[in-house]
């Protein structure tokens, strides 16, 4: 069966293959909760559809119109078993319960590396920031560089904010695009590092420059969410 769950996914998990992030748009903070229940219902009164689903996982956007969803698969031929079997009903039902949602994208990735913070206990996190990276053109060795640049300034931060839990890079799989699924311990503490000196989180070092003008980096995007929905099997 499927029950749901507050915790918040393991994103590092080595049995999960294909990660896969969604973005919907709703349009109101209304429809973001009706789509959360609508979601909820529809997948609570199935079965959990295969054991190669290891959760699914939904986030509301801070914006007030956006849904995230985070899904972790096994395999992509799981995820494509689960479309040609399970998915138009659930569809189906959630679209007649909230009527016009745009469904804007399906990025399909592999975990590249991540890191935690080391002085205590982590906490739960309190916001999701979601950043992501889009490159000219496909490149994994770029996508696996540039990621591994981040980590460089990272260590290099003088003063690193002390609200960050951590932060988890995925790599599209097509080469063009990287994702961070960063852990915070609250909103505030985000824009306030956003704040900090530096453009964007990080201190105005050589390293933190160099990922900023990584060529052949074409667009980035920040964007903030709270975790709203774990759907697991029981």
């Amino acid at each position: 069966m499927t029950r749901r769950t507050d915790t918040h996914p393991d994103l590092g998990l080595p049995d999960v293959r294909a990660p896969f992030f969604s973005t919907w748009r709703v349009g109101t903070p209304e429809r973001q909760r009706q789509a959360v229940e609508a979601i909820a219902r529809t997948w609570e009164r199935r079965p959990w559809p295969t054991g190669d689903l290891r959760s699914y996982h939904l986030y509301t956007g801070h914006d007030g119109s956006t849904l995230l969803h985070h899904s972790q698969w096994a395999s992509e031929a799981a995820y494509e078993a689960f479309v040609k079997t399970h998915r138009q009903e659930r569809v189906d039902e959630i679209d007649t319960a909230v009527p016009g949602i745009e469904r804007l994208h399906l990025g399909r990735y592999r975990y590249y590396r991540g890191d935690t913070r080391r002085n205590g206990t982590a906490p739960v996190p309190g916001c999701i920031v979601i950043v992501d990276i889009e490159f000219e053109g496909p490149d994994p060795e770029r996508q696996r560089a540039w990621v591994d640049a981040v980590f460089e300034a990272l260590a290099s931060e003088p003063e690193p904010h002390p609200g960050g839990i951590s932060a988890h890079f995925h790599l599209s799989t097509d080469g063009t695009r990287v994702l961070n699924y960063a852990e915070w311990e609250s909103a505030r503490d985000h824009v306030d590092a956003l704040a900090a000196p530096g453009d964007g989180v990080g201190s105005a070092t050589a390293q933190w420059e160099r990922v900023q003008n990584w060529p052949g980096l074409k667009s980035s995007s920040v964007n903030r969410y709270d975790h709203a929905l774990g759907l697991v099997p029981d």
